[in-house]
């Protein structure tokens, strides 16, 4: 089973992680082939260069490289990939039979507050940063750069994270149980 996560930031696909971690299934994320070509490149994990080191890799090896090294280092596992950010990561992770795309929404107001409240390197502070970014990640004009409202229409389930911590297992547990049939 291979279970992808795909939301705007700060929508509360960490916690998705978490949970299904907790039921056995490895956590990666596309971000993790990004962070390590940012280390061979001896520059830090920001959150502008995660997103420039993308495009850069996109640019170079087409816009589903980073789901196609996941791919590869996962070998058939079984796992939740985090932070699916382009259409050509979900049709790679797609070509593995056993793919689902979760859309994990959150309401603008709510995701600003919890950005807040994590303290996450290189978080804006400023509300109207967060709010260039989220339209900045929103669409694209190329393959190399982040398109989440196109890779959200592909979702196979969306699920809104506006509520409390157990309204959230309960619909996680109901996808869960859809799922392991």
């Amino acid at each position: 089973m291979l279970v992808g996560l795909t939301g705007r930031n700060a929508s509360g696909k960490s916690t998705f992680v978490e949970w299904f971690s907790a039921k056995g299934l490895r956590s990666v994320s596309c971000s993790d082939s990004i962070r390590s070509w940012l280390a061979e490149q001896g520059m830090d994990s920001t959150r502008e260069a995660l997103i420039e080191g993308g495009r850069e890799l996109r640019r170079q090896g087409g816009g589903g490289i980073l789901a196609e090294m996941l791919l590869e280092i996962l070998d058939g596992e079984d796992a939740v990939v985090d932070s699916i950010r382009t259409p050509a990561e979900v049709r790679a992770l797609r070509e593995r039979g056993d793919f689902f795309l979760i859309e994990v929404r959150a309401d603008q107001e709510a995701r600003w507050e919890r950005m807040n409240q994590r303290g996450r390197s290189g978080d804006p502070l400023d509300k109207e940063v967060f709010l260039k970014q989220e339209e900045a990640e929103a669409s694209s004009k190329d393959e190399a750069g982040q398109a989440l409202d196109a890779t959200a229409e592909m979702a196979d389930i969306t699920i809104d994270n506006d509520g409390t911590l157990e309204e959230l297992e309960m619909k996680l547990q109901e996808v869960w149980s859809d799922l392991s049939r």
